[in-house]
């Protein structure tokens, strides 16, 4: 491979690496989304959440006199987490008295799972290809690399979705609910993966010929 083509692929490579940094902590994280109920009583308690792919966590907030919200979720308070029902049917734990939508919440874990997968494979291959002339690896790395971003974009929708059917049900005490730092994570990471997997494909295409009459099987190697 020429120096040129080996930097590019460097740099693609190393936003695959970001991206999959970023994938994993926004995965293995519970603040998706932050969630806060309705206000009605001041100088008392009230219970805030905030969720992940897993489990969701509740916290007992101090409500003074001129706050008109519960929250935000990074004022000190009693903390209580408790994994979804589904993934832990033996949790004893009532979850803040609110049915988590289970479709949705299984769909977008089920699909983060997948993202890691093909990241798991692509990185194989990628590592595959460092050997001699095995840079052909690079090409089915950078569709793994796709596949993940795709997959973790579906998954982030799912939930953004979810959230928000969450706080519109009449079934639930949530009003408000804001997207937090682990949804951005996931959100960066499947954008950065779709870039570096598209930008590793093309850079590890075979030269394209530089005259009309030459195919591409004709064209000079790569060394």
């Amino acid at each position: 491979m020429a120096p040129t083509k080996t930097l590019k692929v460097r740099v693609a490579l190393l936003c695959v690496l970001v991206g999959t940094v970023l994938a994993l902590v926004g995965v293995v994280t519970d603040h998706w989304a932050v969630l806060s109920p309705h206000v009605e009583h001041h100088n008392t308690t009230c219970e805030a959440a905030h969720f992940g792919l897993w489990r969701i966590c509740t916290k007992r907030i101090f409500v003074g006199d001129k706050e008109r919200s519960c929250g935000p979720i990074t004022l000190p308070g009693e903390k209580n987490c408790s994994y979804f029902r589904h993934f832990n049917p033996g949790e004893s734990s009532e979850i803040f008295e609110v049915t988590t939508q289970k479709e949705y919440s299984i769909s977008a874990a089920a699909i983060a799972i997948f993202s890691l997968g093909f990241i798991i494979v692509g990185t194989l291959c990628a590592l595959l290809s460092f050997r001699k002339k095995r840079d052909y690896l690079l090409r089915p790395a950078s569709m793994f690399y796709i596949f993940a971003g795709l997959c973790l974009s579906v998954s982030a929708e799912v939930t953004r979705q979810s959230v928000q059917r969450m706080v519109d049900s009449e079934h639930t005490a949530w009003i408000a609910h804001s997207l937090a730092w682990s949804f951005v994570c996931a959100c960066v990471a499947a954008a950065l993966l779709l870039v570096g997997g598209l930008a590793l494909l093309l850079f590890a295409l075979p030269r394209m010929p530089r005259d009309p009459w030459e195919s591409c099987m004709d064209a000079e190697p790569e060394h």
